[in-house]
């Protein structure tokens, strides 16, 4: 990852490129402020020479006007902010899609007049690229981005700085094939990195699982080659305001089981993401050194058909000691983060945050850019505010209360999926209220959209596994913090 420096606005510029902003307005594009050092330097001719290439200002649109050595820097690209010029969402996403076009440049320059932080992460997650799998791998070329700004925004950018860092974690272990990332190797990765940051680390194999009764996870896995693991990492400050417990869905590949998949098995390589982003988000709140105690409870399967799968009708005796009928296998997720709910609570937390890719329901009800965020309604709120504080689109959903019928099983306490499909992002919601005891504030985020970015790359968002929910759950830990 580059570094990010911060120096003085009047300093001189030594960069390879600098990034303007353009704002779109009814009179054409205009510069943001910022940009007047860059502007005098081409004889305040920068607005017209983005003209004539087109500039409208719009979001996402990257311009490139070379200096033709009128200035210092042989390079000036303008990157549209959109109409909303002053927000720092806007300032994000226009850093991002500036360093997505100039990954051949070592030094950038960011002249735009915006909150530094949001500048410092938009341009790190932009300039993010997985090249682990090329035969012969280019290195990046970026090596520092500058951010103009006054000195006090140091800690922003360092803030911004650890927070992509945790995105990009989270976005290395999606992008990371199913055949090298497996329940075994997952739970050894994420092992290593809380050794690194001296967190505790507890990691059940398949043995311990049974040992525990852990029946939704053993089951799910029961059909891989690859046996189940539960890993849990604790973080500790020493004076906590409150402990925040995250749990995150870990099915490091997801082929429907016995009810085979029949589309989008490309893609299913991401449903590990919610372990991925509580793992990263947990590193990052203690890099941050936030007064808030997390324990992270995360489930890892590989749900594969067999001999040894489990099936449909099947009955499951979970961790709690409650059963549940088998309707689907293809509705794992939520049995394995069932146990994982009710290990966590163990724990006495004040506040549970669970993130998974959950349901293709999620998609159709929100579409791939807004998490959908279920659970009791005060915490919701808060994490959808902290959604927005971050910059990340999430929509809070109810949990009806005649949802909870349809998950009335004839022969066990609960059936995994209903018998007919109506709200099946509300349904699988429900479904894991069962194991939140009354009283625990708790936040079930469906990710399934916005995990993985099957189109184009945009703003600060790549190809594949985007970090989604990483910034949301940093955010909510820090308004604890405050609390």
């Amino acid at each position: 990852m580059p570094s990010v420096t911060v120096k003085a606005p009047t300093a001189p510029i030594r960069a390879d490129a600098v990034v303007v902003g353009v704002r779109k307005t009814n009179d054409g594009p205009q510069l943001v402020s910022g940009a007047e050092p860059v502007d005098t330097a081409l004889g305040g001719r920068l607005v017209e020479a983005l003209r004539t290439l087109g500039a409208t200002g719009r979001p996402d649109e990257v311009l490139k006007v070379p200096t033709l050595g009128l200035a210092d820097f042989p390079l000036v690209v303008g990157t549209g902010l959109g109409e909303d010029a002053t927000s720092a969402e806007a300032a994000r996403r226009a850093a991002g899609a500036a360093l997505r076009a100039l990954t051949g440049q070592r030094r950038v320059h960011l002249a735009i007049d915006a909150a530094a932080g949001a500048l410092a992460e938009g341009a790190l997650l932009g300039a993010y690229a997985f090249t682990s799998y090329k035969s012969s791998p280019t290195e990046p070329a970026l090596r520092t981005i500058t951010i103009a700004g006054p000195t006090s925004s140091r800690a922003d950018v360092r803030r911004a700085t650890i927070v992509a860092d945790a995105v990009s974690l989270t976005r290395d272990l999606v992008n990371t094939p199913p055949n090298d990332l497996y329940p075994e190797t997952f739970a050894a990765r994420a092992a290593e990195l809380a050794k690194e940051r001296g967190l505790t680390v507890e990691v059940l194999d398949e043995r311990a699982l049974k040992r525990g009764k852990f029946g939704g996870i053993l089951a799910v896995g029961a059909g891989s080659v690859r046996s189940p693991r539960l890993v849990r990492i604790s973080y500790r400050p020493a004076k906590p305001k409150a402990h925040l417990a995250l749990v995150g869905k870990g099915i490091t590949f997801d082929s429907g089981g016995i009810n085979l998949k029949t589309a989008n098995l490309t893609w299913m390589k991401s449903d590990m993401f919610g372990a991925a982003a509580v793992i990263a988000s947990a590193l990052a709140i203690a890099a941050l050194k936030l007064p808030v105690s997390v324990t992270v409870t995360v489930p890892m399967a590989e749900n594969m058909p067999s001999g040894t799968s489990y099936r449909p009708s099947d009955i499951l005796r979970m961790y709690d000691g409650s059963t549940v009928e088998v309707g689907d296998t293809d509705a794992e997720g939520r049995l394995v983060l069932a146990d994982a709910i009710t290990r966590a609570v163990e724990d006495e937390p004040d506040y549970l945050m669970e993130l998974s890719t959950l349901t293709g329901a999620q998609l159709v009800a929100l579409g791939p850019r807004l998490i959908g965020v279920m659970g009791e309604e005060r915490w919701r709120r808060e994490v959808v505010a902290a959604a927005d504080t971050a910059g990340e689109g999430a929509w809070g959903m109810p949990l009806p209360a005649e949802l909870r019928a349809g998950l009335d099983s004839p022969v066990a306490d609960l059936v995994n999926v209903p018998s007919d499909r109506w709200g099946g992002m509300l349904v699988a919601g429900r479904f894991l209220g069962e194991f939140v005891p009354d009283g625990l504030p708790w936040a079930h985020l469906d990710i399934a959209g916005p995990a993985f970015n099957q189109g184009g790359a945009r703003d600060y968002t790549p190809k594949g596994g985007t970090g989604a929910g990483v910034r949301t759950i940093i955010a909510a830990a820090e308004r604890l913090s405050a609390g």
